[in-house]
Formats: C-alpha cells, sequence, structure tokens
C-alpha cells in the first residue's frame, strides 16, 4: 500500500525543484517562485483523479475532516453520525469544531450500517460521516438514500480508500464533501499531507478561506487580501505537494501492484471454507490496499492472529483488540480526557458511551482479519506468504 516503499527519481526531481526554486510555502511570493505552483498542481491532477470540480489541500486527513465538516456549516452542538470502526481521527475532527460525534454499527461492508443510521437520526443530526475503510466502500446507495430524506450532508471519509470505486465514480466523489489522507502509510503519499474535494463551488471557497486564516486569495498581494470570515491554519506547503505530484502521477502503476498482490492471496485464502470476504457492494471495485476476511469466531482470530506473529507473517490485524481504529478501547473518548474543558453540548453529548454497546460491530470486527498489501513484495514473496497464511489458518481452526 505505501507509496513509500516506491520513492525514486520522479519524487526527488519535483522536491529538489522546490529546493532550487526556494519558495516553500504554497501562498505568496510571486516573484521568487519564477511560476511553481506545486500545490495547484497538485489540486489540478487530483481534479483530474477525482473526477471533481474542486480540491482544496490541506495538511493532513485530519484536518480534510475538519474542514470538510466547517465548511458546510457543520459546528456547536450538531451531531454527525460515524461508525465504531475508523480512526480516532474521525471524532478528533468532529469535536474540534464543537460538534458532537454520534457512533453506530458497521455491518459486513466493514462500513456505515444504513439502518442503524437510520436510528441515530435525531433533529441535531448535520451529517453523516461515511468512512471506507481498508481500501472499500460501505453500502453507499442506502446511505445516500437516508441522507436525501433527511436533508442532512454525506460526508464521504476516502482516507484509506484512494483508487476505490464505486458504480464508476471515485470513492470520496459520492458525498456533498470527500476527504482524502496523503500521509506516509497512505496509497500516495506527501509524508503528511490531505485533501477536500467536492462539486459545490459555495463549499469549495469556504474550504479555501477557512483553511488558510480566512484569506480570500483574491489578488496577488497576500497582504492586502480580505478575511470575510474566521479561518485556521491547515496550510499544506509546497515541498510536500511536491511529493505528492510525483505519486499521484504513480497512482496507477501502484493500484496495478496491489491488485495483482490482493488477487494471489485472496484466491490462496478462498479454498478455506471457514473463511469469507467482507462484502462490496454491487457496482463497487476495492482500491485492494488491504485485503479484509472473517473467521468463525473471536477466539480462533486471536490465535490465527498470534500464528501470523510467530511465523513472521507481519502487517495483519484484528482491530477487536485495537486502541487506535475501533471503539472498544477508546478509553480517552468515552471517559471525556481532554487538556483544556470539553463544551457543555459535547459532554451531554457523549454520556451515551458510558453504557452503549455495539454488538453488531462487535461481531463483525472480532471476526476480522485486515492485511495490508505492500508495493515491495515479489511475486515469489506474495505467494510464499499466501501459502504460509493458509497453513497457519487451518491449523487454527477447530
Amino acid at each position: 500500500m505505501p507509496g513509500f516503499e516506491l520513492f525514486g527519481e520522479a519524487e526527488r526531481k519535483e522536491v529538489n525543484d522546490v529546493l532550487d526554486n526556494g519558495v516553500l510555502m504554497r501562498y505568496g511570493f510571486d516573484g521568487m517562485r519564477n511560476g511553481h505552483w506545486k500545490a495547484k498542481e497538485l489540486e489540478s491532477e487530483l481534479q483530474i483523479t477525482f473526477q471533481s470540480k474542486h480540491v482544496q489541500l490541506v495538511s493532513s486527513g485530519t484536518a480534510a475532516v475538519s474542514v470538510a465538516l466547517a465548511s458546510a456549516g457543520v459546528g456547536a452542538g450538531d451531531e454527525v453520525i460515524m461508525p465504531t470502526f475508523t480512526f480516532v481521527a474521525s471524532f478528533e475532527a468532529i469535536m474540534m469544531l464543537g460538534a458532537i460525534p454520534v457512533l453506530v454499527d458497521i455491518d459486513d461492508t466493514l462500513g456505515l450500517d444504513p439502518i442503524a443510521v437510520k436510528d441515530a437520526i435525531t433533529s441535531k443530526t448535520k451529517a453523516v460521516m461515511v468512512v471506507q475503510m481498508c481500501g472499500s466502500m460501505a453500502n453507499m446507495d442506502g446511505l445516500q438514500t437516508i441522507c436525501n430524506a433527511h436533508n442532512v450532508l454525506l460526508i464521504e471519509d476516502a482516507c484509506q480508500a484512494i483508487g476505490g470505486t464505486y458504480k464508476g465514480k471515485p470513492l470520496g466523489s459520492i458525498g456533498d464533501l470527500g476527504c482524502f489522507s496523503f500521509d506516509f502509510v497512505k496509497t500516495i503519499t506527501c509524508g503528511e499531507g490531505g485533501a477536500v474535494i467536492t462539486n459545490n463551488k459555495k463549499y469549495y471557497i469556504n474550504a479555501d478561506h477557512y483553511s488558510d486564516h480566512g484569506h480570500d486569495h483574491i489578488g496577488n498581494d497576500r497582504g492586502a487580501e480580505a478575511h470575510p470570515f474566521l479561518g485556521y491554519n491547515f496550510r499544506i506547503s509546497e515541498l510536500h505537494s511536491a511529493v505528492g505530484l510525483a505519486q499521484v502521477k504513480r497512482l496507477p502503476e501502484f493500484l496495478e501492484i496491489q491488485k495483482k498482490n490482493f488477487n494471489i492471496l485472496k484466491d490462496a485464502l478462498s479454498e478455506i471454507p471457514e473463511v469469507t470476504f467482507r462484502c462490496v457492494p454491487d457496482g463497487g471495485v476495492e482500491s485492494c490496499a488491504f485485503l479484509n476476511f472473517f473467521l468463525t469466531d473471536l477466539d480462533t482470530t486471536r490465535k490465527v492472529i498470534q500464528g501470523f506473529k510467530e511465523e513472521g507473517v507481519d502487517a495483519c490485524w484484528n482491530y477487536f483488540d485495537n486502541s487506535w481504529h475501533y471503539i472498544r478501547k477508546w478509553d480517552h473518548l468515552k471517559n471525556q480526557n481532554s487538556l483544556y474543558p470539553i463544551s457543555k453540548e459535547v459532554k451531554e453529548g457523549l454520556k451515551y458511551l458510558q453504557t452503549k454497546t455495539f454488538k453488531q460491530s462487535d461481531h463483525y470486527i472480532g471476526r476480522n482479519i485486515s492485511c495490508l498489501i505492500k508495493l515491495s513484495w515479489t511475486e515469489i514473496e506474495v505467494k510464499e506468504r499466501a501459502n504460509k497464511m493458509v497453513k497457519i489458518i487451518k491449523s487454527k481452526i477447530k
């Protein structure tokens, strides 16, 4: 998966171009940069990649979620529905705006369950944030229907799913706004970085201004720019953009490698009757960044994971015991451990986490194993890995 595995001359060329030019900031310094605008170039490339009218680069995927929500007017006291299986950044980005994360169950797609979403909607619901975890997607038609019926935003966090598609549309481009991460372990990386994409011009202008202290970016004198509204600093640098510019042009190459390695592993595991795979909605195509499969029960899954560790099969996880990606061990969220006072609305809004259980999510996450697909594996290494995984799984099945 990570694009850093295949860093080469293309990345060095773009970075050296910035260093030779001397302007590391994406805005201003027009006279010094001699027409070099790496962030703008990357945004243009991403418009094509994501089939989206507007792209705003930001400093991280987390920033992208906050900027996207803020750009659509989500803020204090609003409820944002999100899945139990995601990265901690999801609720962090929501809470930073004073909004309330409402966690609901996932289904066998490993994404938001539309039934659970429908049951969670209240008069305070402003947005539903679907997270396209591990290279695939939730039931997008079902979620879109619910959002349309209740007139709420559909925010698509596709940080882990660049290159996946649904009914011919890139993941991230389906909702009202889409969010991407280009951190060090993503399929394409800037080192650190992210993007907000949308076809809504108002949301784009808001994101453009909000992510740069409210600057309106009108004219060519940064010091004379107006500030129509408050903003914050979520800027990306030219250096980070330069790396991403080289990487996005290599995305088809990366996806081809991922798909090849993914299929070798999946074909091998398919021979085990007790192994089933995550549900991919009709019309969906995974990015193949991860291979996700289910075993029969939690105990067997834990034994298989331990067997993988003992036999040197790396980059495979069961998220049930993971403190970064699943609600079960998010004690800092449940207990509202914060360096600064949390608003009354959010404190009250999070009380449900003290008693709420997520049995349906436990059912899927407890039996799931997620395997990162590396770009640097040789075909021989992938086949050896597949044979070893099959042998271990068969040895642990009751």
